[in-house]
């Protein structure tokens, strides 16, 4: 089996490009049957990873197989976006075997992402293998690849400083508006969405003790549940144009695929505050905020790769412990090489048993038919031994007489490691010795 990750991050891709290429949570489970449609071959194993960094498609399949699939799986993911394939390589990587398991197991540790060591990825990807399980795309070699990924991420974290002190996005929006805001106890802020990174930033930014949190969502119900543990009220998503104006932060991350927040909602907002400053962090890809917004005079907007700078400035402080995460990842990456290669002798091993299966009924019957005839049970059981034994070392004994020179030197070695382990009573176990 082969293994491959195609996949494009917040390193190699600006986030309108990431935006388009992102899947909400209910659209993997589609997606990954379109694909495995799409591939119309003997059914890969694919699973899909999409976060606001970073959008992955893993892949498993017999090495041969896996050679082939990597065009359609770029051009398909593509197409997704309505990007050309030669623009998604511009913006992608390509990883197999090794690489891609050194892959899986960095992001599963924090180690790919922006922020340095941040836990939330590694929620992220159990989700993953969660919707490729209930697609009925997850097979073997991906649930062995993302289960090994899990314990390294678990080991990582438990034996290395790697996320200590790690200073999420929702964190990195405080500083940044702590730097525009005197007293943040003084202003008003409003979360938009009730996600787990609007339930972050609001964790965040509530220990600011804010004069007012408000939070608007499209399901109220699901809004008021979060707004009630932060002391905030409650609004309908439709109700927020209207009361932009009224807040001094507006902290959105939804699953929209399309702008929720307009360049002109924001324009009325402003002149209602008499021109007072809002500030905008924008954490959704695709983006819940126009671009266009950015360019009025009193908004500050930042989206997620704004807040890059400042959030690995506090990673630098940890880069001492990435050298022995790296240490445990190497090791992780060794053992799943080892066991892909093992896999790949699963079909002679398949076949071997069915060989001796072969062979063993194929003695019984004879043994059987004997001792109808009436023969003695002790020479019916000599009889299926030596029949056994025949048939077992036939192929080999053929071999060895075939062989000549070095290749019979060789064949005798192997075939010495595989029936006299123990050595011929204390002789040489090659032939002529």
């Amino acid at each position: 089996m082969s293994v491959f990750a195609l996949g494009l991050n917040h390193t190699t891709a600006p986030v309108d490009l990431r935006g388009r290429l992102a899947f909400a949570p209910e659209q993997m489970g589609p997606a990954l049957q379109a694909l495995r449609s799409r591939l119309q071959l003997n059914v890969p194993e694919a699973a899909l990873v999409s976060t606001c960094n970073r959008t992955e498609l893993y892949v498993a399949a017999g090495a041969a197989q896996a050679q082939v699939l990597v065009r359609p799986v770029v051009d398909w993911l593509a197409e997704q976006g309505g990007i050309s394939g030669g623009q998604l390589l511009d913006h992608s990587y390509v990883m197999e075997d090794r690489a891609a398991a050194r892959h899986a197991f960095r992001v599963a540790s924090g180690l790919d992402s922006m922020v340095l060591g941040e836990p939330q990825i590694l929620g992220q990807m159990k989700q993953a293998v969660r919707m490729a399980d209930a697609a009925g795309t997850l097979g073997t070699t991906l649930h062995q690849l993302f289960q090994r990924s899990f314990a390294v991420a678990k080991e990582v974290r438990t034996s290395t400083e790697i996320g200590a002190h790690s200073i999420s996005m929702a964190a990195a929006a405080v500083r940044l508006a702590a730097q525009l805001f005197e007293d943040l106890s003084q202003i008003k802020i409003l979360f938009v969405g009730a996600g787990e990174m609007i339930e972050l930033a609001a964790t965040h930014f509530a220990a600011r003790s804010p004069k007012s949190i408000a939070l608007a969502n499209r399901t109220l119900e699901r809004g008021e549940r979060l707004a009630t543990r932060f002391g905030g009220e409650a609004m309908r998503l439709s109700d927020m144009p209207n009361r932009l104006h009224e807040f001094d932060a507006v902290i959105s991350c939804t699953a929209s695929t399309l702008p929720i927040i307009g360049l002109g909602a924001v324009e009325r907002a402003l002149k209602a505050r008499r021109r007072r400053p809002i500030f905008m962090v924008d954490l959704a890809v695709p983006r819940d905020i126009e671009p266009e917004v950015a360019g009025l005079g009193d908004v500050y907007l930042y989206t997620v790769d704004d807040l890059s700078a400042l959030v690995q400035t506090a990673s630098e402080k940890r880069q001492a412990a990435v050298e022995q995460a790296e240490a445990i990842i190497d090791a992780g990456v060794q053992s799943f090489a080892h066991w892909l290669d093992q896999r790949g002798a699963v079909p002679l091993i398949q076949a071997l048993r069915q060989q001796a299966d072969d062979w063993g009924a194929a003695e019984l019957v004879r043994a059987r038919k004997l001792l109808a005839r009436g023969e003695p049970v002790e020479q019916v059981l000599e009889a299926m031994a030596r029949g056994l034994t025949g048939k077992m070392l036939h192929g080999t004994m053929a071999e060895l007489n075939a062989a000549d020179g070095d290749e019979r030197q060789h064949l005798a070695d192997t075939v010495s490691r595989l029936f006299l382990r123990q050595g011929p009573r204390g002789g040489d176990p090659r032939p002529g010795r």
